[in-house]
C-alpha cells in the first residue's frame, strides 16, 4: 500500500514541477535594418524625380504567449514592433531629410517543429505604423512643414529560431511591415509602403 502511495505521490510533484516549469511566454530583441523600395513622382519634370529611402537601423522588440502545441507545431499569439531610429531621404525636390517611425501588429505565429532546438516560423497579423518627418528639408535652409501621420499596418513575417539553451536563443528574422505612406510633401505613385525589416537578436523563454 505504501509503494503505491509514494508512487502516486512522486507522479503528482512530477506533475506539478513540471508544470510549474512550462515556458509558455517568450521575449525577443533584435537589431537589424529596414528596406524601402523606391518611388517615382507621377509628372515631376526635375532631375531625380523619385524619393529614394536609405536601409537604416532598426531595433525590433516581441513578446509570445504560446496558446497551443499540436501535431508537433506550436501556435502563439505575438506582439511585434519595430522602431525605425533615422530613415534617410533622398530626392531632387525638397522633402524631409529623414524620418522616424515605429510599427506594433499583433499577430498570430506558426512555429514548425515546436520541440526541436531548431524551429522556423511564419507570422500574421495587424496593427498601426506612425511616421514622424524631420522639421528641416533635405536642402540647407529650406524648412519643412510636413506633419506626423498614423496608418494601418499589415504585418507578414518568416524567421528561424535556435534555442542552444533551454530558456535562451537566438531568433533571425524578416518581417513586412505594409503600411500607409507618410507625409513627404511629394506626392508619389502609391499608396502603400511596403517595410521590410531584416535583423537577428536573442529570446528568453519564460
Amino acid at each position: 500500500m505504501l509503494p503505491n502511495r509514494l508512487a502516486g505521490l512522486t507522479a503528482f510533484i512530477l506533475v506539478f514541477v513540471a508544470s510549474g516549469l512550462a515556458q509558455v511566454n517568450e521575449l525577443s530583441a533584435t537589431f537589424g535594418r529596414t528596406f524601402v523600395s523606391s518611388q517615382d513622382i507621377p509628372g515631376a519634370t526635375f532631375f531625380n524625380p523619385h524619393v529614394h529611402f536609405g536601409n537604416e537601423e532598426t531595433i525590433g522588440l516581441n513578446y509570445a504567449r504560446l496558446l497551443k502545441s499540436y501535431a508537433g507545431m506550436g501556435f502563439r499569439v505575438e506582439v511585434p514592433f519595430a522602431f525605425v531610429i533615422d530613415m534617410d531621404l533622398n530626392s531632387g525636390t525638397n522633402i524631409p531629410e529623414n524620418y522616424k517611425a515605429f510599427y506594433l501588429a499583433p499577430s498570430f505565429r506558426a512555429n514548425f517543429f515546436h520541440a526541436s532546438a531548431v524551429q522556423p516560423w511564419l507570422s500574421f497579423g495587424g496593427g498601426f505604423g506612425h511616421y514622424k518627418p524631420a522639421g528641416h528639408g533635405l536642402y540647407s535652409g529650406v524648412p519643412f512643414s510636413g506633419s506626423s501621420t498614423t496608418s494601418g499596418v499589415l504585418q507578414f513575417g518568416a524567421g528561424l529560431d535556435v534555442w542552444p539553451w533551454q530558456r535562451w536563443g537566438f531568433r533571425l528574422e524578416a518581417r513586412d511591415f505594409n503600411s500607409g505612406m507618410p507625409d513627404l510633401g511629394v506626392k508619389v505613385g502609391r499608396t502603400r509602403q511596403n517595410n521590410y525589416y531584416v535583423g537577428a537578436g536573442v529570446i528568453r523563454r519564460f
